[in-house]
């Protein structure tokens, strides 16, 4: 008996220790370098488009629904668009906010939009590098990070080392993080085993990705814009029978991201990290992943699909994440924690703990009731964290293709990848959430390291491409992309 208590206290211990590893790992990855250096390449590419995310709003909805009919492969700028959303639209629109506002205040929510604004600019180019050193994989279009790393930089290595550090995060990291959310939230809501939602979410996502990209493109392009939209009229339903509250919120808001609130003063740089690093997070700009979809779009120019990826940055932050934000913040259910774990604003909800899903069911349930608000936040977060799953999956699946995309492998390294992803997102809904989102961060921080280090050397090419494009729309042509008139070189797609 002794020896097996001892057994059962080392096993114990051992998971203390990965638990404290991964947590300290994560410090590093998202050292305050990384905060800056995203805000920064967001500035950088704005001004250096000249603020493209502003000047052609109207032009990048109106791209949504265009398509090269030329092209006989690939997936239609929406259901690209679609498919990024899904990627964005996740537990973090849900989740990461309530954990933004908790951490960070209300003020982290204005971090959130301005890393938004600012990194539409970073989304557009990545995306429009992505289309322009795409491939044409046995009838698939393929690219991402990896793709124009390899190309534009000509860094073979650096292009590995994305590529392996993206199947690690979106195979394994990531979809634990989306199914712990779904898992939770209906425990706590009908009182179910998360590990029979866990099964019951494995089971769902394996029918769909065994389908391929097809499949999840055309399940993406029902279920995510449908969701979205659906939720947001809930938020503005509930911030119309709160109207009154709704001046102080943005009021509180503004005042936290200024350091101004007095309670709330001495936690800026806490507000300006868990913004920029939840805001990143949802919306994924930067973060390399958006990118890898964008290319497997039909256009007839790389700057198109720019344009479409810029747009969906809106609609998840400025649209979803503030939908989730103000609905706490006006109806008042959350707490918001000192870096040492104090409590330094106590909600008007008496039960409530740490930020998570619970703080969103609070808000919803102050109009509907409890057992239905937490049910209608559950059913949420499971269709937009099951989307977000589908496209970790092919965020995965394409890094895998880029590295053994050209042995005899290729065929059972994806199987053993999707294996990987079902048993990762079963695992998830078993380990408390605190652990699934370090794991998650680990790998968007990682990615966007490189990401953002490689755009930022490939920026010439986005804005020369750019210019190009606006050039010949002002002289009133259908804008056609001409790598070699451009001095592009490896564009090996775009050769007449």
């Amino acid at each position: 008996m002794a020896g097996f208590f001892y057994f059962c206290l080392s096993i114990l211990s051992c998971g203390f220790m990965i638990e404290k590893i991964i947590n300290t790992v994560n410090g590093w990855v998202w050292s305050p370098a990384l905060v800056g250096l995203c805000l920064l390449a967001g500035l950088y590419f704005s001004f250096g488009t000249r603020f493209v995310q502003v000047r052609r709003f109207g032009e990048m909805a109106r791209l949504l629904f265009s398509t090269d009919k030329t092209q006989k492969t690939g997936i239609t700028s929406f259901q690209a668009f679609a498919m990024a959303l899904s990627g964005r639209v996740g537990t973090g629109n849900i989740v990461g906010v309530a954990t933004a506002i908790g951490y960070g205040g209300p003020g982290a929510i204005v971090w959130m939009w301005i890393i938004a604004f600012l990194g539409a600019g970073s989304a557009f180019a990545e995306a429009t590098l992505a289309q322009i050193f795409k491939e044409n994989h046995k009838g698939e279009y393929r690219g991402g990070p990896a793709y124009y790393i390899e190309k534009g930089l000509r860094a073979k290595w650096l292009a590995a080392v994305f590529a392996v550090c993206a199947v690690v995060a979106c195979g394994l990291f990531l979809p634990p993080v989306q199914s712990n959310g779904i898992a939770m939230s209906f425990a706590n809501t009908l009182s179910i085993n998360p590990a029979w939602i866990g099964l019951g979410v494995a089971l769902l996502i394996g029918i769909v990705i065994i389908g391929g990209v097809k499949r999840i493109a055309n399940v993406a392009q029902i279920v995510a814009p449908f969701m979205a939209i659906l939720y947001i009229l809930l938020a503005i339903v509930i911030l119309v029978i709160h109207a009154s509250e709704v001046p102080a919120v943005f009021g509180d808001m503004i005042r936290g991201a200024l350091g101004m609130n007095e309670a709330l003063g001495g936690i800026l740089g806490s507000t300006i990290a868990w913004g920029v690093k939840r805001g990143i997070y949802s919306n994924e700009a930067g973060q390399g992943t958006a990118p890898i979809v964008a290319a497997a779009a039909k256009v007839s120019h790389p700057v198109k699909q720019g344009m479409v990826q810029a747009f969906s940055v809106y609609v998840d932050t400025l649209l979803v994440c503030t939908a989730t934000a103000v609905m706490i913040l006006a109806c008042k259910t959350y707490n918001v924690f000192a870096a040492d774990g104090s409590l330094l604003v106590t909600s008007t909800v008496a039960q409530l703990g740490e930020p998570d899903v619970s703080y969103t069911t609070a808000a919803i349930s102050t109009l509907l009731g409890g057992k239905v608000g937490g049910l209608i936040v559950s059913i949420a977060l499971f269709f937009f964290a099951f989307t977000t799953i589908m496209a970790y999956y092919y965020y995965a699946e394409t890094n895998l293709v880029y590295l053994f995309g050209k042995g005899r492998k290729e065929h059972l390294l994806i199987w053993i990848l999707r294996v990987g992803l079902i048993a990762a997102v079963f695992y998830g809904s078993l380990n408390k959430a605190s652990l699934m989102w370090s794991l998650g961060d680990i790998g968007v921080g990682a990615m966007a390291w490189i990401n953002i280090i490689a755009i930022l050397l490939l920026s010439r090419i986005a804005f020369r491409s750019l210019r190009s494009y606006e050039k010949q729309k002002k002289a009133g042509k259908e804008p056609v992309f001409d790598p070699g008139e451009l001095n592009i070189k490896n564009a090996d797609f775009w050769k007449k």
